[in-house]
């Protein structure tokens, strides 16, 4: 195969997954990932695609399917989680969800002593349970494959329990302090939030200024904290001066 077609092969599956790994492209076609990588850099400085640690993504991209998420921005990912992981205490009650930035909270709890953690993600709830935590999986309706649940059912099922904290992501956060995200998972979050003592928002520098979604979920001053992996400009701290700012 020639470059150029190589080329046109590789944006065809980029288009087709909006966010793929090197090694992704490297199992498909069969090629170095030397090779896989000079490719991507000749794509992003033609400017249709935006290369990632790791992988590359659509320079329009407006969805990124779940299985590639977990590899997009994950050493930042791993950042947050671990930062979010230190304010769980022995014996807390925490409502986790399905997001995969959330789910890096899960390797750094496993020696947590009797906390109980309520999640939508099937994966995260398996996961901890190999290692003893007591886990709460909420029931509903597959809403991205393969692990995240989410309709009527699991809202309904989330208002029923009762947490110290709540771990949660988003598309992300405008300039002015507006969490934004889909419209369906709103819904979940609310219940979630409403039904814990403190709400922890976890996002990192790729999705300030840059939020996907159409919902306005909340704002930074209706939560406990964000753990973020930037600074805040002062103006935002100052204006949302009852939220605690946890920068890693």
């Amino acid at each position: 195969m020639y470059q150029n077609e190589r080329l046109d092969e590789i944006l065809k599956i980029i288009t087709r997954y909006k966010y793929v790994t090197v090694k992704f492209l490297t199992d498909e076609l069969h090629y170095s990932t030397a090779t896989i990588n000079r490719d991507l850099n000749i794509l992003a400085e033609q400017k249709l695609i935006t290369r990632h640690y790791g992988g590359a993504e659509l320079a329009d991209n407006k969805g990124v399917p779940l299985r590639f998420r977990h590899h997009k921005m994950r050493a930042a990912k791993n950042k947050l989680g671990k930062a979010a992981a230190e304010l769980i205490g022995d014996g807390d009650t925490v409502f986790i969800d399905a997001t995969t930035t959330t789910q890096c909270i899960a390797q750094y709890i496993t020696d947590k002593k009797d906390i109980t953690v309520i999640s939508n993600n099937m994966a995260l709830i398996a996961y901890l349970s190999e290692y003893g935590v007591r886990c709460i999986c909420l029931g509903g309706a597959v809403y991205e494959a393969p692990s995240m649940l989410c309709n009527m059912d699991t809202i309904e099922m989330a208002s029923k329990y009762r947490a110290d904290k709540h771990f949660f992501t988003s598309g992300g956060v405008t300039a002015d302090g507006r969490i934004i995200g889909g419209e369906a998972y709103a819904l979940l979050r609310n219940a979630m939030t409403d039904n814990s003592e403190k709400s922890y928002f976890l996002v990192d520098h790729a999705k300030y200024e840059k939020p996907l979604g159409i919902r306005t979920w909340c704002t930074i001053g209706d939560i406990s904290a964000v753990i973020s992996d930037f600074d805040f400009p002062e103006e935002t701290k100052e204006k949302y001066k009852s939220t605690e700012f946890i920068t890693v």
